[in-house]
């Protein structure tokens, strides 16, 4: 991917810190600011104690690496600030890197949130907090061996190669019976997709548990597969309880299952590195639950720090929404997230960004001129289930904006010469 630039896996301060940034806003000056975080997030707290020696500090104080100030604000992004004396009336912002020793919790992707995002965000000498990178020592990456298959791995399973791996979400998201579902399997596997998933919203249901849906779709892909020769990738959601996950990724995989999803932030970065030890086959990883923690400018993290927890953790594959969606994310903070999946961590790490969220074969262009790469998922419900023609009409239709986008030729002049893409267009519009 153009512009994409390698992580570095130690931190500015050296191997054994891990370095966070973070935007600020405080009424008292950036440095006070800076001191009360590392002094909170290490071996201070609101008085001095006794123990509390420059040996001590030291050894496992955390560091203020960088203050860079940004404009002045003339009122608070959050509420509960206390206010120095003689306050100005102005509220001070500007990017704070920190950096922590690495002894202080070891490499612990729990332990080190308590560390970088734990009780500083609720700090009264701040108005504004939001993480927004983390550098990693390589102490991580021994412990956490991140995704196993990424999109190597996804590429040799779905048989997809120099294109996006296209797919589409099992829609009405809730309530089919196993026989619709299957149905829908069925006629969505044998019109040749790449990837079909579960909804969020559907894991292992009362009306349908998973193990019954298990039986109704592999026995559905397993018959197209028969039609078509190629089986089709289905993302299982297992999403629950450790436990529970486990008996399920097994359910999957003893059924001839490729596939298994999970909601990271339901079963947590260590719930996900626990289901990547025992894996036997990719990851999914939906992060719905983000917009909880990031969508206030003032609070919460952005998705490049949070991306690089979840490769860590195992995703072999990350939702980063889509361009032009339905939800609020702009798009040069959706490119931002894509480019940001495809820089290298640790040497690797590889995870493929999924692409999704009101997307149609219309939405191939922008997306791939804001990335100028293919190596993406690109998911349309909608906008492939709801084709005029139907849903291998819509997956052609995909394939075919993509093809334009990637040959440089406008959608309208491509579609001249491809009917399911000039349905596609008087369908969705000519938005994306």
């Amino acid at each position: 991917m153009s512009g994409a630039r390698s992580d570095k896996s130690a931190g500015a301060s050296g191997a054994g810190r891990v370095v966070a940034e973070y935007l600020v806003e405080t009424p008292w000056p950036l440095a006070r600011a800076a001191e009360v975080i590392a002094g909170e997030q290490s071996t201070g707290t609101f008085t001095a104690v006794p123990g509390e020696t420059a040996s001590l500090k030291e050894r496992h104080g955390a560091r203020i690496e960088e203050i860079v100030p940004l404009e002045d604000a003339a009122a608070p992004l959050l509420p509960g600030a206390k206010l120095p004396p003689g306050h100005d009336g102005r509220y001070r912002r500007g990017k704070i890197k920190v950096s922590y020793p690495i002894a202080n919790f070891g490499p612990s992707i729990p332990n080190l949130m308590s560390a970088i995002a734990g009780n500083l965000f609720e700090l009264q000498e701040l108005s504004g907090l939001r993480l927004l990178d983390i550098e990693l020592p390589d102490a991580f990456a021994s412990r956490y061996p991140g995704p196993k298959f990424g999109l190597a791995g996804t590429r040799r399973l779905t048989g997809v190669s120099g294109r996006p791996i296209l797919g589409s979400i099992v829609k009405p998201s809730v309530g089919l019976s196993a026989e619709e579902l299957g149905d829908l399997v069925y006629e969505l596997a044998v019109a040749g997709l790449d990837f079909i998933k579960d909804d969020e919203l559907n894991a292992n249901p009362p009306y349908l548990p998973l193990e019954q849906k298990v039986r109704a779709v592999m026995t559905a892909i397993e018959r197209a597969a028969d039609v078509t020769g190629k089986k089709t990738m289905y993302a299982f959601n297992i999403t629950g309880d450790i436990d529970e996950m486990s008996r399920h990724h097994d359910v999957v995989v003893e059924a001839g299952g490729n596939c298994v999803m999970a909601s990271v932030l339901s079963i947590g970065f260590a719930g996900l590195a626990h289901l990547n030890g025992y894996s036997e086959v990719p990851i999914h990883a939906h992060r719905n639950q983000w917009g909880m923690l990031t969508r206030s400018p003032g609070l919460g993290m952005e998705f490049t720090a949070f991306q690089k927890l979840c490769r860590l953790a195992g995703a072999d594959q990350l939702h980063v929404n889509g361009l032009n969606s339905k939800f609020y994310e702009s798009n040069e903070s959706v490119v931002r997230s894509i480019q940001a999946c495809a820089r290298p961590l640790f040497g690797g790490y590889e995870t493929v960004p999924v692409v999704s969220s009101a997307q149609w074969a219309g939405s191939a262009p922008a997306t791939y001129e804001a990335i100028r790469s293919v190596d993406v998922m690109h998911l349309a419900g909608g906008g492939m289930l709801a084709h005029p023609d139907g849903p291998a009409a819509g997956f052609a239709s995909m394939r075919q904006g993509w093809e334009a986008a990637a040959a440089g030729i406008a959608l309208e002049r491509y579609a001249e010469d491809h009917p399911e893409l000039a349905r596609a267009i008087e369908k969705y519009g000519k938005k994306g």
